[in-house]
C-alpha cells in the first residue's frame, strides 16, 4: 500500500506541475541544444574523420539495425563537415544556448519539489553549473559505458559503473536547482536512485525497444522521419527528467498525504508561495 501511495502521489505531482507541457518546452530545447553538441562532440573526438558519422551515437543509443542505420548515418554525413563550426563562437552559441534550458529545468524542479523559485542572478548562475554538470555526467556516461572493445561480462559491468555518474548527477540536482533542496544524505540518495531508475535504466530500454520501430514507420518521409524520431527521443528524456523531479521530491517527503510546509502550499489554484 505505502509504494502505491507514492507511485500515486508522483503522478499528481506530475499533473500539478502540468508535465506533459513542461516536457514538451524541454525537448525542443534539448532538441536544439543537445543535438548540435552531441554531433560538434563526436567530430572533436573523432579528430574531425572523413570515415565516421555522428550518426553512430544515436545507432548506438536507439539499438538500430540494418537498414535503419545506414539511413541515421546519411543523414549526418562525415565529421569532417564539421570542422568549420569548431570555432568558439561556433561552440559557444550552442553552450549559451543550453542555460535557457537549464532554468527551465530549474523551475520544473521548483514546482515539483514545492518550493519558491531562486532569484534571476542565481538562477543563471546555478543554471551555468548545471548544465555543466550535466555535460561531464554525459560524456564521463558514454566513456565508460562505450569506450573500448570488451566481452559481454565486462561490457555489462562496465554500463553497470557507468550509471555513477548519472547516479552522482541526479542527486547533486536539487543541491543545484532547488531552494532549500538538501535536506541530508537521504535526499541525496533518492534523487540519485530516482535519476538512476529513470534516466539510467527505465529510459534506455523504452527507447531501444521503441524508437526502431517508430524509424521504420517513417521510412517514407526520408531525412524528415529520422529528424521526427530525434524530436520525439528529445521528447521521452523531457518527459523522463520531469518524472525524476517529481519522484524525487515525493520520495524525499515523509509522506505524500501531509501538506507541504515551510516554504510554499498547495490550493485549489495552485501552488502558493508563502512570504
Amino acid at each position: 500500500m505505502k509504494v502505491t501511495a507514492r507511485f500515486v502521489a508522483i503522478i499528481d505531482r506530475f499533473v500539478e506541475i502540468d508535465g506533459a507541457t513542461q516536457g514538451g518546452l524541454v525537448s525542443i530545447q534539448l532538441f536544439t541544444t543537445m543535438i548540435p553538441l552531441i554531433i560538434i562532440g563526436f567530430a572533436y573526438v573523432s579528430g574531425f574523420a572523413g570515415n565516421v558519422s555522428a550518426g553512430d551515437l544515436f545507432i548506438r543509443d536507439l539499438g538500430l539495425q540494418h537498414p535503419l542505420d545506414d539511413r541515421v548515418r546519411a543523414l549526418f554525413g562525415a565529421s569532417s563537415g564539421i570542422k568549420s563550426v569548431w570555432t568558439f563562437l561556433g561552440l559557444a552559441a550552442f553552450l549559451v544556448w543550453g542555460i535557457p534550458m537549464s532554468i527551465r529545468v530549474a523551475a520544473i524542479f521548483g514546482q515539483a519539489w514545492r518550493r519558491p523559485p531562486f532569484g534571476t542572478l542565481e538562477k543563471l548562475a546555478r543554471g551555468t553549473i548545471w548544465f555543466t554538470l550535466f555535460l561531464a555526467a554525459m560524456d564521463a556516461h558514454q566513456r565508460i559505458a562505450f569506450g573500448g572493445q570488451h566481452g559481454t561480462g565486462m561490457r555489462a559491468a562496465l554500463m553497470a559503473v557507468a550509471l555513477v555518474p548519472v547516479w552522482m548527477f541526479w542527486a547533486l540536482t536539487p543541491v543545484l536547482l532547488v531552494r532549500g533542496g538538501v535536506r541530508g544524505w537521504r535526499t541525496l540518495l533518492l534523487a540519485g536512485l530516482a535519476g538512476v531508475a529513470i534516466d539510467g535504466i527505465v529510459l534506455p530500454a523504452v527507447i531501444r525497444i521503441g524508437f526502431p520501430i517508430l524509424l521504420q514507420g517513417w521510412t517514407g518521409f526520408g531525412p524528415i522521419g529520422v529528424a521526427m524520431t530525434l524530436m520525439t527521443w528529445c521528447g521521452v528524456l523531457a518527459i523522463g527528467w520531469v518524472a525524476i523531479a517529481c519522484t524525487g521530491a515525493v520520495l524525499s517527503e515523509p509522506t505524500p498525504f501531509l501538506p507541504p510546509v515551510g516554504d510554499c502550499q498547495r490550493e485549489p489554484g495552485g501552488i502558493k508561495f508563502n512570504e
